[in-house]
């Protein structure tokens, strides 16, 4: 896998709920992106890189799996400007699994709302699904 030298700024996003415990919820952004800022404020997490080799286990992930269609798909479908998004399963991120939702309900928990901005978008997309 070859890192693209492309600017980006990826976020991640989640809530907590009552029930959650808030170590187990920074266990899991760190499992899928172990070069992230993580901060909590006890209702959500926000988590930001501006290193595309945050993406490295999702890349792996897609490209070990065959799963580009689906990627391609949830990328270009919400693609607007130079940004676009995804949603990963939260309880799969904390046993180091990724699991792409389509609607959010699909995380019982919640979700973790990836998000993806760049001047160079389209070659952020094409190296995650096609390189």
């Amino acid at each position: 896998m070859k890192i693209p030298n492309l600017s980006c700024k990826i976020e991640m996003f989640c809530t907590v709920n009552p029930s959650e415990s808030i170590e187990k919820i920074e266990q899991a952004i760190s499992n899928i992106f172990p070069y992230a800022i993580i901060n909590n404020n006890d209702l959500s997490f926000n988590a930001h890189s501006k290193e595309l080799r945050s993406f490295e286990k999702i890349y792996q992930f897609i490209h070990n799996n065959k799963l580009q269609k689906i990627y391609l798909r949830s990328l270009e479908d919400n693609l607007q400007d130079d940004t676009t998004w995804f949603y990963l399963n939260k309880q799969a991120a904390f046993v180091e699994q990724i699991a792409i939702c389509e609607e959010s309900n699909e995380s019982p928990l919640g979700p973790i709302k990836v998000t993806l901005t760049s001047s160079n978008i389209d070659a952020i997309i094409d190296w995650i699904v096609f390189d």
